[in-house]
């Protein structure tokens, strides 16, 4: 394997409960984001784009299409003979007949046997729930010079939301970890944990071995592991990442992601050539807008035919405006259909929904974004 050895293992079995019902039927990873993309193309990218070839996909829930998708390595060039995407889902526990990842330490510990078939010297431990860009060959470099036993990617969040994180508290000049402390009420610092790993893999092997059997712990990276790490004395160090970085952990912070799409100044940038974010090759026709149209500041994806009113608002493939219709600062995913006169503010309006003629979705004054998940009958 290319850089000394290193593989990646995606956590990717969140429920994903705070998206409601957009992940009914589909694993939070695989839900549908910026017009054609799914979430965990970003963190496969990522690793395709930093030169490591093999990753494990751990899943859980509602994970059937999940499994399917990332099963084709192609897509992100992980199918040559040396490299591979596989998945991993939980095994069956003979005393307690479970099939589940207790925690995301745990989703590691039940896969040591594939992690030792591949002898690696590190560990790249990823969610399979954020966008962003990373290359993860220069985390790994930084780990190498400062002979790290683990280390930590950490982005600066504003101190008012500091507490909605798991947060380091480091050494400013060296920038070694001397505190974690998880969603802290009172935080001493705005350095937020990004939910990315690396660890030397003998090291974290024992520990999980140890961890599997302590029957008091959570299982828990963030709550057992590297507290653990930290109280014996261990070379921990955060990781400064600077750039667009996203949790899409409920629907409004969703629908934010997709609307930073439509900002000029946004550090995204999906049209960059140098760090592609791969996807299914989806065989769709190019856009079609109607000579009715009117269309102010939005993205429309492949596929979309547009005959009403878009303001502000991102569209994905498939998505279908009728004459009259208005969509004002909202997000209509794959197949979206919103009928004449119809009228949809401040929503985001699920895969394949219809919302029938001169229905009125969503408003303006509303402090959440309005997720349409069903079809909305209009007038006969």
């Amino acid at each position: 394997m290319k850089h000394n050895s290193m593989l990646a293992m995606i956590l990717a079995g969140g429920r994903g409960s705070r998206l409601h019902d957009l992940t009914n039927k589909v694993a939070k990873p695989a839900v549908s984001y910026g017009g054609k993309y799914r979430i965990v193309d970003f963190p496969l990218s990522n690793c395709a784009n930093s030169g490591i070839d093999v990753v494990g996909v751990l899943t859980q829930y509602e994970s059937i299409l999940l499994n399917s998708y990332v099963a084709a390595g192609r897509r992100w060039g992980l199918d040559t003979v040396n490299s591979g995407v596989y998945v991993l889902p939980p095994r069956e526990k003979a005393d307690t007949g479970l099939d589940v990842y207790r925690g995301t330490a745990d989703a590691i510990s039940q896969n040591i046997d594939f992690i030792d078939s591949f002898s690696p010297e590190y560990v790249l431990i990823l969610s399979g729930d954020h966008i962003y860009k990373m290359d993860y060959s220069k985390m790994l470099a930084f780990h190498k010079e400062r002979h790290a036993d683990a280390t930590i990617a950490v982005i600066e969040v504003p101190i008012k939301e500091a507490s909605r994180f798991g947060i380091m508290n480091t050494n400013k000049e060296s920038g070694r970890i001397v505190e974690f402390e998880e969603k802290p009420a009172e935080p001493k610092s705005n350095l937020a944990s990004m939910g990315i790993y690396i660890f030397n893999w003998k090291l974290l092997r024992e520990m999980l071995v140890s961890d599997m059997k302590n029957e008091t712990s959570n299982h828990d990276f963030g709550k057992d592991i590297i507290p653990t790490m930290l109280n014996n004395g261990k070379d921990l160090y955060a990781y400064e990442f600077s750039g667009y970085w996203k949790d899409v952990g409920t629907i409004d912070s969703l629908w934010e992601a997709n609307m930073d799409l439509l900002d000029d100044n946004n550090t995204l940038d999906l049209n960059d050539d140098s760090w592609k974010i791969y996807t299914e090759d989806g065989y769709t026709l190019p856009h079609y807008i109607g000579p009715d149209a009117t269309i102010n500041h939005a993205f429309i994806t492949e596929g979309c035919a547009v005959n009403g009113t878009v303001k502000n608002s991102v569209l994905f493939s498939g998505a279908i405006l009728h004459t009259g219709a208005q969509v004002i600062d909202s997000v209509l995913m794959p197949g979206a259909i919103v009928e004449e006169g119809a009228v949809v503010t401040r929503a985001l309006v699920a895969d394949g929904v219809k919302i029938g003629k001169n229905a009125v979705v969503g408003s303006a004054d509303s402090e959440h974004i309005e997720l349409v998940s069903k079809n909305v009958k209009g007038e006969a």
